[in-house]
Protein backbone atom coordinates (compact mmCIF):
# COMPACT_ATOMS: atom_id res chain seq x y z
CA UNK A 1 0.00 0.00 0.00
CA UNK A 2 1.02 3.45 -0.61
CA UNK A 3 0.68 6.71 1.29
CA UNK A 4 -2.14 8.98 -0.40
CA UNK A 5 -1.14 12.22 0.01
CA UNK A 6 -4.03 14.82 0.86
CA UNK A 7 -5.40 18.42 0.24
CA UNK A 8 -3.07 20.68 1.21
CA UNK A 9 -0.02 18.73 1.14
CA UNK A 10 2.04 21.06 -1.83
CA UNK A 11 3.66 18.29 -3.28
CA UNK A 12 0.10 17.57 -5.01
CA UNK A 13 1.12 21.14 -7.15
CA UNK A 14 4.12 19.52 -8.44
CA UNK A 15 3.94 19.18 -12.23
CA UNK A 16 4.76 15.62 -13.31
CA UNK A 17 8.03 14.75 -15.21
CA UNK A 18 7.07 12.24 -18.33
CA UNK A 19 8.21 9.06 -18.41
CA UNK A 20 10.96 8.25 -20.81
CA UNK A 21 11.11 4.76 -20.47
CA UNK A 22 8.36 1.94 -19.21
CA UNK A 23 10.43 -0.94 -17.08
CA UNK A 24 10.21 -2.74 -13.87
CA UNK A 25 10.06 0.30 -11.85
CA UNK A 26 6.85 1.73 -13.43
CA UNK A 27 5.17 -1.57 -13.85
CA UNK A 28 5.45 -2.16 -10.16
CA UNK A 29 4.35 1.12 -9.00
CA UNK A 30 1.18 0.32 -11.34
CA UNK A 31 0.37 -2.56 -9.65
CA UNK A 32 1.33 -0.52 -6.17
CA UNK A 33 -1.46 2.37 -7.04
CA UNK A 34 -4.00 -0.20 -8.18
CA UNK A 35 -3.89 -1.78 -4.66
CA UNK A 36 -3.94 1.61 -2.93
CA UNK A 37 -6.69 2.39 -5.22
CA UNK A 38 -9.17 -0.55 -4.52
CA UNK A 39 -8.17 -0.04 -0.66
CA UNK A 40 -9.33 3.64 -1.15
CA UNK A 41 -12.91 2.65 -2.94
CA UNK A 42 -11.45 4.96 -5.54
CA UNK A 43 -11.83 4.99 -9.46
CA UNK A 44 -8.49 6.60 -9.94
CA UNK A 45 -5.31 7.55 -8.83
CA UNK A 46 -2.00 9.49 -10.69
CA UNK A 47 1.08 9.12 -9.52
CA UNK A 48 1.47 12.37 -7.96
CA UNK A 49 -1.21 11.48 -5.56
CA UNK A 50 1.27 8.76 -3.68
CA UNK A 51 4.33 11.25 -3.77
CA UNK A 52 5.80 10.06 -7.29
CA UNK A 53 6.30 12.51 -10.34
CA UNK A 54 5.72 10.47 -12.82
CA UNK A 55 3.28 10.68 -15.82
CA UNK A 56 1.35 7.63 -14.85
CA UNK A 57 -2.21 7.28 -14.18
CA UNK A 58 -4.26 4.19 -13.26
CA UNK A 59 -8.35 3.82 -13.56
CA UNK A 60 -11.01 1.25 -13.13
CA UNK A 61 -14.38 1.79 -14.18
CA UNK A 62 -16.39 -1.36 -13.81
CA UNK A 63 -17.93 -2.58 -16.38
CA UNK A 64 -21.69 -3.46 -16.62
CA UNK A 65 -22.85 -6.48 -17.23
CA UNK A 66 -25.71 -6.63 -19.98
CA UNK A 67 -27.45 -9.52 -19.04
CA UNK A 68 -27.51 -8.57 -15.65
CA UNK A 69 -27.09 -4.89 -14.63
CA UNK A 70 -26.42 -5.85 -11.42
CA UNK A 71 -23.24 -7.55 -11.65
CA UNK A 72 -19.66 -5.64 -12.39
CA UNK A 73 -16.41 -6.61 -13.94
CA UNK A 74 -13.00 -4.93 -13.37
CA UNK A 75 -11.84 -2.76 -15.81
CA UNK A 76 -8.23 -1.76 -15.17
CA UNK A 77 -6.24 0.58 -17.01
CA UNK A 78 -2.90 2.35 -16.59
CA UNK A 79 -1.82 5.20 -19.24
CA UNK A 80 1.69 6.55 -19.15
CA UNK A 81 2.08 9.74 -20.31
CA UNK A 82 -1.27 10.43 -21.32
CA UNK A 83 -2.22 13.47 -23.30
CA UNK A 84 -5.60 14.32 -24.40
CA UNK A 85 -5.05 14.30 -28.30
CA UNK A 86 -8.92 15.14 -29.06
CA UNK A 87 -12.54 16.14 -26.84
CA UNK A 88 -15.72 16.87 -27.80
CA UNK A 89 -18.97 18.06 -25.83
CA UNK A 90 -19.31 19.33 -22.44
CA UNK A 91 -20.84 17.03 -19.73
CA UNK A 92 -21.08 18.37 -16.00
CA UNK A 93 -20.20 15.69 -13.31
CA UNK A 94 -19.72 15.30 -9.67
CA UNK A 95 -16.54 14.44 -8.87
CA UNK A 96 -14.71 12.83 -5.35
CA UNK A 97 -10.88 12.57 -4.76
CA UNK A 98 -8.62 10.15 -2.62
CA UNK A 99 -6.59 13.57 -1.75
CA UNK A 100 -9.68 15.42 -1.07
CA UNK A 101 -11.49 13.25 1.03
CA UNK A 102 -15.15 14.34 1.71
CA UNK A 103 -15.35 16.94 -0.81
CA UNK A 104 -17.75 16.34 -4.17
CA UNK A 105 -17.47 19.51 -6.45
CA UNK A 106 -20.05 20.06 -9.77
CA UNK A 107 -17.35 19.80 -12.68
CA UNK A 108 -17.65 20.73 -16.42
CA UNK A 109 -15.59 18.43 -18.27
CA UNK A 110 -15.19 17.13 -21.98
CA UNK A 111 -18.48 14.38 -22.59
CA UNK A 112 -15.27 12.51 -25.65
CA UNK A 113 -11.80 12.37 -25.70
CA UNK A 114 -9.32 10.36 -27.03
CA UNK A 115 -5.79 9.79 -25.08
CA UNK A 116 -2.62 8.66 -26.77
CA UNK A 117 -0.91 6.88 -23.79
CA UNK A 118 2.14 3.93 -23.35
CA UNK A 119 0.68 0.61 -21.77
CA UNK A 120 2.92 -0.90 -19.31
CA UNK A 121 4.56 -2.60 -22.11
CA UNK A 122 6.11 0.63 -23.41
CA UNK A 123 3.48 0.18 -26.65
CA UNK A 124 1.97 3.34 -27.93
CA UNK A 125 -1.82 3.09 -27.67
CA UNK A 126 -5.20 5.45 -27.87
CA UNK A 127 -8.26 5.21 -26.75
CA UNK A 128 -11.34 7.03 -27.16
CA UNK A 129 -13.34 7.34 -23.76
CA UNK A 130 -17.02 8.80 -23.00
CA UNK A 131 -18.96 9.80 -20.13
CA UNK A 132 -17.67 8.38 -16.53
CA UNK A 133 -14.30 7.12 -18.20
CA UNK A 134 -13.30 10.57 -19.81
CA UNK A 135 -14.46 11.99 -16.85
CA UNK A 136 -12.06 9.92 -14.62
CA UNK A 137 -9.20 10.49 -17.24
CA UNK A 138 -9.18 13.87 -17.39
CA UNK A 139 -9.67 14.38 -13.62
CA UNK A 140 -6.17 12.41 -13.39
CA UNK A 141 -4.19 14.05 -15.86
CA UNK A 142 -5.42 17.44 -14.13
CA UNK A 143 -3.52 15.47 -11.01
CA UNK A 144 0.06 14.91 -13.35
CA UNK A 145 -0.46 18.50 -13.91
CA UNK A 146 -0.83 20.17 -10.56
CA UNK A 147 -4.69 20.58 -11.08
CA UNK A 148 -6.79 19.64 -7.96
CA UNK A 149 -10.26 19.52 -7.33
CA UNK A 150 -10.13 22.23 -4.92
CA UNK A 151 -9.39 24.07 -7.82
CA UNK A 152 -12.51 23.64 -8.71
CA UNK A 153 -14.46 25.89 -6.42
CA UNK A 154 -14.49 29.15 -4.75
CA UNK A 155 -11.62 30.30 -2.97
CA UNK A 156 -13.84 30.84 0.17
CA UNK A 157 -15.04 26.94 -0.04
CA UNK A 158 -11.41 26.00 -0.83
CA UNK A 159 -10.19 28.12 2.16
CA UNK A 160 -13.25 26.52 4.62
CA UNK A 161 -11.81 23.04 3.16
CA UNK A 162 -8.07 23.78 3.55
CA UNK A 163 -9.23 24.43 7.69
CA UNK A 164 -11.18 21.79 7.76
CA UNK A 165 -8.59 19.44 6.70
CA UNK A 166 -5.94 20.70 8.94
CA UNK A 167 -8.30 20.24 12.04
CA UNK A 168 -8.77 16.64 11.17
CA UNK A 169 -4.83 15.95 10.79
CA UNK A 170 -4.08 17.49 13.78
CA UNK A 171 -6.85 15.53 15.79
CA UNK A 172 -5.88 12.23 13.98
CA UNK A 173 -1.60 13.50 14.67
CA UNK A 174 -1.48 12.77 10.94
CA UNK A 175 0.09 16.08 9.33
CA UNK A 176 2.56 14.30 7.21
CA UNK A 177 0.05 13.29 4.76
CA UNK A 178 -1.21 17.21 4.70
CA UNK A 179 2.15 19.16 5.03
Amino acid sequence: MLNILKFPDPRLRDKSRKVEKVGRVIQDLAKNMFETMYDGNGIGLAAPQVGELVRLIVLDIPLIDPVDPQKTKRDPLALVNPQIVWGEGNIQYEEGCLSCPELVVLVDRMKAIRVSYLDLNGKPLELAATGLKAVCIQHEIDHLNGILLVDKISRLKRDLYKQKRLKIAKEEKDMATVL
